[in-house]
């Protein structure tokens, strides 16, 4: 790598970070509410923020700009998917009628949730590229498929009414009632205990971040290989999450050119992991086993600087695209647009 994190840092960091996560959470069961948009944009700043600080951090511990630069890519890639995961979290929020009073505890649990499942892949993806150097070749062309799949989606990929064959199959075994009961998984109904339509809606965006897992931990692999750091981005990445969620609100449906930036992204990182398994290839059907010395090797910077360009090029396009075809019609799976009779079903 290059560079040396200090154990001590390492384990300082992770503590302080999941301290502010808990205390993000607390103060949501304590007070759910709907943020305005003056809070939402305090907390999205601040946690910005606090990850370019911990990047000037990690290069005072480490003495090396590669480790920071590092951070900042994959925080970058780790922030650019999970706005993209907001667009199917918003599609659920209005799919499952979700109060908006609730909806900031949803979005927390299923941060929770992304975090232990990106934690498991994270772990898995360090035994393997440390023990099995050609498995570079398998995520290069995994996000290379990806890439592809995110440009141009099929229509599996566009049916948002389309529920998972797990909540499909808990539809029809167990009882689950009509209404919501605040935040509630369990409720009585007639004397009888049932699940609320809420164990759906977590059920549905663990599957949803099952997958974005899988396609973002391969991500980050092909720009560090800290394990420490790949874990810091995704926690970075998630932080302030929610809040973005209603920050961003009906200004989602206006990115609409969002995706191709992630697949150009994700298509680059891809041909980058590549690259460095033809440097580091032992395949002995691919140049008889030997490393290919003519394979370029894309820096850090380089990196860095491509990311910020992608997203900075879809996000403008679509803005500008947005103002010369007018105000988008209102949507009825955008947060804003959930009415508030909808919060004041869910009883405390």
């Amino acid at each position: 790598m290059g560079f040396e994190i200090p154990l001590w840092f390492e384990i300082g960091a992770l503590v302080v970070l999941v301290l502010i996560l808990v205390a993000d959470l607390l103060i949501i069961l304590k007070r759910p509410h709907i943020p305005s948009m003056k809070e939402a944009t305090l907390w999205v700043a601040f946690y910005v923020a606090l990850a370019l600080v911990f990047a000037v951090v990690l290069l005072g511990v480490t003495g090396s700009g590669d480790a920071a630069g590092q951070f900042v890519a994959g925080w970058l890639t780790e922030y650019s998917l999970s706005i993209d995961n907001l667009f199917v979290f918003v599609l659920l929020m209005g799919q499952f009628a979700v109060p908006r009073k609730y909806q900031q505890e949803v979005l927390m649990v299923g941060i929770i949730i992304a975090l232990v499942l990106r934690g498991a892949f994270i772990m898995l993806g360090a035994v393997l590229i440390e023990n099995l150097s050609w498995i570079f070749y398998v995520f290069g062309l995994f996000l290379i498929y990806t890439a592809w799949r995110q440009a141009f989606p099929g229509k599996e990929d566009n049916d948002v009414k389309r529920e998972t064959g797990l909540v499909r199959f808990l539809r029809r075994f167990i009882d689950i009632s009509d209404s919501y009961d605040g935040s509630k998984l369990r409720t009585v109904v007639g004397g009888k205990r049932v699940w609320t339509p809420m164990i759906l809606v977590f059920l549905a965006i663990g599957f949803t971040d099952l997958v974005f897992a899988i396609d973002s931990i391969p991500a980050i692999f092909g720009i560090t290989r800290s394990p420490f750091i790949v874990f810091t981005a995704n926690l970075f990445a998630l932080m302030g999450l929610r809040q973005l969620y209603f920050l961003l609100g009906g200004l989602l449906d206006r990115l609409k050119y969002l995706h191709y930036g992630i697949a150009f992204i994700l298509a680059f990182i891809g041909v980058k992991l590549f690259f460095h398994a033809l440097h580091e290839n032992e395949l002995p059907f691919i140049n008889g086993g030997q490393h290919v010395e003519w394979a370029p090797d894309i820096s850090t910077l380089t990196s860095l600087a491509v990311i910020v360009a992608a997203m900075a090029v879809a996000t403008i396009t679509s803005l500008i695209a947005a103002r010369r075809t007018g105000p988008a019609p209102a949507a009825p799976t955008s947060p804003a647009e959930i009415s508030d009779e909808d919060a004041s079903s869910g009883r405390d």
